[in-house]
């Protein structure tokens, strides 16, 4: 078999297009493939009509490798003189327009980049860092126009920072199927609104549940936006735990400065034992935690009160038993006489209907946080994102569920 008609079978080149020639350029270690499309005749890209030739411009395509040489596809590309839509040039069918890649070379580029970073991508397969990015964002942009638009009947909101100064992005994720849905600049109201507003009040109306953290600008967002969210907004047990750890780490901050000024030093290096779980932890550290959980330091009594908070939530699962339970454990944490306990027993309060609503619903923002790994993956593996477009692009693109691929490639 001749090397014109190996390399035509290979691509898969179709009447009106042809292999003309094929060059092997070893200096460069290159492999060139020129086609060709001699008909004087042929459709608008645009609406179909057939047209006359008007002129060829010349492009190149990388493609997959032969061998261990690269391969170039080369072609004169016709133009055509649409009455409708004037000169246009004629689409290829091995690459969409506008890319200097072949569909399978950037198919190959979207698997890469599913497996390692930008940089990684780019050394590996020879090209530069900008190339690879490129194919990143007309990946994200082919998948974000073929996704249908789709209000989820169980929503996570988070926000998520991008760099160290308080910048951060709104991510909007399908719990179901565990894939970003939407994600912009801000964390404020408006930010969540834009997302809101893009449907309709009666998609809305089928949302079941929204599950959040205690953000007040997602709150009343909302509020105002989901009927009936008063029953349908969640606070997950781990925004619950987080806040209560946080307070009993106050605590034991405050006591210890006051221990030590007596000399006495037990609370010396045991934060983590306060906030671990006891089941995870060391036949040695156990043996300490123990001694301390039992003494009548305060630390111990702000653990005991997060720790019934917690049992709260893996015992009860009826409304009315599990309000009642939670107004007697808040008369127990305002009586506590620990200022960041009541702090936090107070915003529970204000708060109570959405930590009901989870714990009826069961419903968790664990998918939620595990995405949240996966980004600080990515912050990681990019060593920080500079700018908000590409990290957006690569939440879409790890964790948006989208159909990535050139047309034909699949």
């Amino acid at each position: 078999m001749r090397d014109r008609e190996l390399y035509g079978k290979i691509l898969g080149v179709k009447p009106p297009w042809e292999v003309e020639d094929v060059d092997l350029d070893r200096e460069n270690e290159e492999v060139r493939v020129h086609l060709r499309n001699s008909r004087s005749e042929l459709p608008c890209p645009v609406c179909g009509q057939t047209c006359g030739r008007y002129d060829a411009r010349s492009r190149r395509w990388r493609h997959l490798d032969t061998c261990q040489y690269r391969t170039i596809l080369v072609a004169e590309v016709p133009r055509v003189r649409c009455p409708e839509h004037g000169v246009v040039q004629v689409t290829v069918p091995w690459a969409e327009a506008g890319s200097g890649f072949t569909a399978l070379y950037e198919a190959l580029i979207i698997d890469w980049l599913q497996e390692s970073c930008i940089s990684a991508v780019a050394r590996r397969m020879r090209l530069s860092w900008r190339q690879v990015d490129t194919v990143m964002k007309r990946a994200v942009r082919r998948g974000l126009a073929r996704r249908q638009a789709e209000l989820p009947a169980h929503i996570g909101v988070d926000e998520k920072s991008f760099q160290k100064r308080h910048e951060y992005v709104t991510i909007v994720l399908d719990q179901a199927r565990k894939a970003v849905v939407w994600v912009a600049d801000g964390r404020g109201r408006d930010t969540l609104d834009t997302f809101f507003r893009s449907f309709s009040w009666e998609q809305r109306e089928q949302v079941k549940t929204v599950a959040m953290d205690m953000w007040g600008p997602y709150i009343t967002s909302t509020m105002e936006a989901i009927p009936g969210a008063q029953e349908k907004i969640s606070f997950d047990k781990f925004h619950v735990a987080q806040h209560l750890g946080d307070a009993v780490d106050k605590v034991r901050r405050q006591e210890h400065k006051a221990l030590q000024e007596r000399g006495d030093e037990r609370l010396k290096g045991s934060k983590y034992l306060w906030l671990q779980n006891p089941d995870a932890m060391s036949p040695q550290g156990e043996v300490r935690f123990e001694a301390l959980r039992d003494s009548s330091l305060k630390t111990s009594r702000a653990w005991s009160i997060k720790e019934l908070a917690m049992l709260l939530w893996e015992q009860i699962s009826e409304r009315d038993d599990a309000e009642e339970a939670w107004r007697r454990w808040y008369g127990w944490a305002i009586r506590s006489k620990l200022e960041p306990i009541k702090k936090v027993a107070r915003l529970i309060r204000r708060h109570l209907y959405g930590i009901l609503n989870a714990m009826v619903h069961r419903v968790t923002s664990a998918r939620a946080e595990g995405l949240n790994s996966l980004i600080q993956w990515l912050k990681y593996s990019a060593r920080g994102f500079r700018n908000r477009d590409r990290f957006r692009n690569a939440i879409y693109f790890h964790l948006g569920g989208l159909d990535l691929y050139p047309e034909g490639v699949r």
